[in-house]
């Protein structure tokens, strides 16, 4: 089973980031239960701005981004919280998915049914739920299955403050969360691996 980690932090390669740090709590425990993980950086892609599957100009990375997402059971999508929000990056990867909504299988079943999906945010200012429920509302409307519980954060807000990075305190509880959002998504993906959804009526 293949998992795909979209870390939409602002900042480029090989700035440290955050987000991913935390991410990678949940790719170790996805890898402990045997699933093979491949994180991207969505801001070092040239991924244009659309909704459409296709590229949008020359260059554009998002088929790939999409041939990734097809070819993965489990998808986690992590954030940084930028003025309450998901980042920028976070929207725009969103957008792109939001073609697969029109996209079916061999069976005409959405291409996103039958995968699981969650959300790992940071940021050191309060409004993670908000990121969390945005984010996650839109992976449903796209037709991934978000599992209970398939989210974890970290911050220290409200306002201003210390990064992840820079600070240890509430790290032992976004851990945890983390290695059960991991359990919780393998659990699911696996569940419908075995008794997947058909396509919706007519």
């Amino acid at each position: 089973m293949k998992a795909l980690v979209i870390n939409c932090t602002l900042k480029p390669s090989p700035e440290p980031s955050n987000t991913e740090a935390l991410a990678r709590v949940v790719v170790e425990q996805l890898e402990k239960d045997g699933v093979e993980v491949e994180l991207l950086r969505a801001v070092d892609l040239d991924i244009a701005p659309g909704v459409t599957s296709e590229p949008m100009r020359e260059g554009d990375a998002w088929p790939g981004v999409h041939d990734k997402l097809l070819q993965s059971r489990i998808l986690v999508v992590a954030s940084p919280t930028w003025l309450g929000r998901p980042s920028s990056v976070a929207q725009r990867v969103l957008e792109r998915m939001d073609a697969m909504l029109s996209e079916t299988d061999d069976e005409g079943r959405p291409v996103a049914y039958n995968r699981v999906a969650g959300v790992v945010v940071t940021g050191n200012e309060d409004g993670a739920h908000h990121v969390i429920s945005e984010i996650s509302g839109a992976l449903a409307d796209i037709g991934y299955t978000i599992p209970g519980q398939a989210w974890t954060y970290w911050h220290l807000g409200p306002g201003p403050g210390p990064d992840y990075l820079d600070d240890e305190r509430g790290r032992d509880w976004s851990h945890r969360t983390g290695r059960a959002m991991a359990a919780n998504l393998t659990g699911v993906a696996r569940a419908l691996a075995a008794q997947p959804v058909g396509a919706p009526p007519g």
